[in-house]
């Protein structure tokens, strides 16, 4: 790569990432039903036009920020798997690793929950929640592992584990945002606790009936 397209590359993904921030912003402000191009492009410090430059639609920018989120979240809970040292601290590291990661990044379980347009379904387009939940399932499918090879499991088995555990974590982290832990006079480690343990005995037992 020759230097001037480093550098015309490095300004263009500087711009972006410019645009990104901004938008973050003006979604967790307006959603992404009240957000628009001209807010983005404003708060960016751009013009509408040359924000279409980036991006073709505000889907398109909501998309690619969900995108980073989960990358974020796949790199935080292979790196919490990777650095346990046997497969039952491997599989509660990973689970452990997911939650904590959003409850430290709040507004990357905002975007992903769409939190700030209250809880329905929603999407962006069929291509971008392909490749969306295919990240998620992504890291999922980490966390399956760890539970199909603790327990001894077969995939499908470990795939039900897994959905368990997302929802599980899920309720975790809504009830803990919208305070209604706290409310309950519940704390999110000790539920994870309680979790882990359960999980880990259930399987453990299971493991030990294969035999």
């Amino acid at each position: 790569m020759s230097t001037a397209l480093a550098r015309r590359t490095a300004s263009h993904e500087f711009r972006r990432a410019a645009v990104l921030d901004a938008a973050a912003e003006v979604f967790a402000r307006a959603g992404l039903e009240g957000a628009t191009m001209r807010a983005i492009a404003e708060a960016a410090g751009y013009s509408a036009a040359a924000l279409y430059a980036y991006y073709p639609a505000k889907e398109a920018i909501y998309a690619d920020l969900l995108a980073q989120s989960l990358d974020r979240l796949r790199r935080a809970v292979n790196g919490a798997i990777d650095g346990a040292t046997d497969d039952e601290a491997r599989m509660r590291a990973g689970i452990a690793g997911f939650l904590n990661h959003y409850r430290d990044h709040p507004r990357d379980l905002e975007l992903g929950l769409y939190l700030f347009q209250g809880l329905g379904p929603h999407g962006l387009s069929p291509a971008h929640d392909r490749d969306l939940n295919n990240r998620l399932i992504a890291v999922l499918r980490r966390i399956a592992d760890t539970i199909a090879r603790f327990g001894r499991r077969d995939p499908l088995t470990a795939h039900g584990e897994t959905v368990s555990v997302f929802a599980h974590l899920i309720g975790i982290l809504v009830a803990e945002r919208t305070g209604r832990l706290k409310t309950l006079d519940a704390r999110a480690d000790d539920l994870l606790a309680r979790f882990l343990d359960g999980l880990v005995a259930r399987l453990r037992g299971g493991a030990e009936s294969a035999k």
